[in-house]
């Protein structure tokens, strides 16, 4: 399980990162480019990003729902034992909205196809932002309950 739980953190940081990095480039879009470390870092195709993302996000689904079952039978009742119920609720608001996220994927592909189909950047802004909040979201509640009380 351990093993599973530091690839699924991998994955999710490189997930994070790539969503990030595609938020910054978007929003730096009609913004005046200079040569510095940001101007450069956020000049990238953000287009190139949308497979990753979704090959990504999906990796990042699946391991997490082989992780899934030890949660629920180990971390999750010592949260409840120990009258956690923020911890417990904060974890299924994380579940939500990973479902959320998964079902927003083939929109998301879509907005960013290499003709846009007539989707303006507003929308691809929206679902990128919208995207990224429930990956940090979830990356952070993951952290902080497995700092409280970890699978391993």
């Amino acid at each position: 399980m351990t093993l599973i739980l530091i690839l699924h953190d991998l994955v999710a940081v490189a997930l994070l990162g790539a969503l990030t990095h595609q938020c910054i480039s978007v929003l730096r879009a009609r913004a005046v480019q200079t040569a510095s470390f940001f101007g450069r870092y956020s000049s990238v195709s953000s287009p190139v990003f949308t497979r990753s993302i979704i090959i990504l996000y999906v990796a990042v689904v699946v391991l997490g729902a082989v992780l899934y079952p030890a949660y629920r039978v180990g971390a999750r009742l010592d949260f409840e034992d120990m009258s956690m119920a923020w911890a417990v609720g904060s974890f299924e608001l994380k579940e939500h909205f990973a479902g959320l996220g998964l079902g927003l994927l083939p929109v998301y592909a879509r907005a960013w196809r290499s003709d846009h189909d007539g989707t303006s950047a507003s929308e691809r802004l929206s679902l990128t932002l919208f995207l990224a909040g429930i990956v940090w979201w979830d990356f952070l509640v993951g952290h902080v309950l497995n700092n409280i009380r970890g699978l391993g």
